[in-house]
């Protein structure tokens, strides 16, 4: 398999996992009741749709061209995103708790390993890769999900503790 066609399958393959866990972003929203908690995932689901056209894009270039385009890795600006600030997460966490929406739990925690998993993929491909502009691009995609795995791991362990402090049976 030719180096080109080797590249094309690694981004279609990281193009199927991003569309993966937007699908996933997209149903979660309709579980999380709280105002907050569905915000903070439209913002994340924004960013995810954000990675799809970076990776379409440089799939389109190896495609057409042999090469990724600098244009095509530069199309995509992600600024770091506080996906709650801490009005919007004080009060998703109250709500959290006083609705006893455990499902919410699961939701980051699932959305936590997506978001790991795929950070890991795109750290090992950037270190295994020769073509500098495929590194450059897994570099800049591990980045992004390494902040939103952390942003779902906080959240995710801020759940597990108001829960494991509640008085349980009354």
């Amino acid at each position: 398999m030719a180096a080109n066609e080797q590249l094309i399958k690694i981004f279609e393959y990281a193009l199927n996992q991003e569309k993966t866990g937007l699908s996933f972003f997209e149903t979660s929203l309709h579980r999380l009741g709280i105002g907050a908690a569905v915000t903070a995932f439209k913002k994340l689901i924004e960013e995810e749709k954000k990675h799809v056209i970076f990776i379409t894009n440089i799939i389109n270039d190896l495609k057409q061209g042999g090469d990724i385009s600098v244009k095509s890795i530069e199309s995509v600006t992600i600024t770091p995103t506080n996906f709650f600030d801490e009005r919007a997460k004080s009060e998703f966490m109250a709500q959290s708790v006083e609705q006893a929406m455990t499902p919410d739990i699961s939701v980051f925690h699932t959305a936590m390993l997506i978001e790991r998993d795929l950070s890991a993929f795109y750290a090992r491909m950037a270190e295994q890769l020769e073509e500098k502009k495929a590194k450059e691009a897994f570099k800049m995609l591990s980045n992004w999900e390494k902040g939103h795995e952390r942003f779902f791991a906080q959240i995710h362990e801020d759940l597990v503790k108001e829960y494991e402090g509640m008085p349980w049976g009354g």
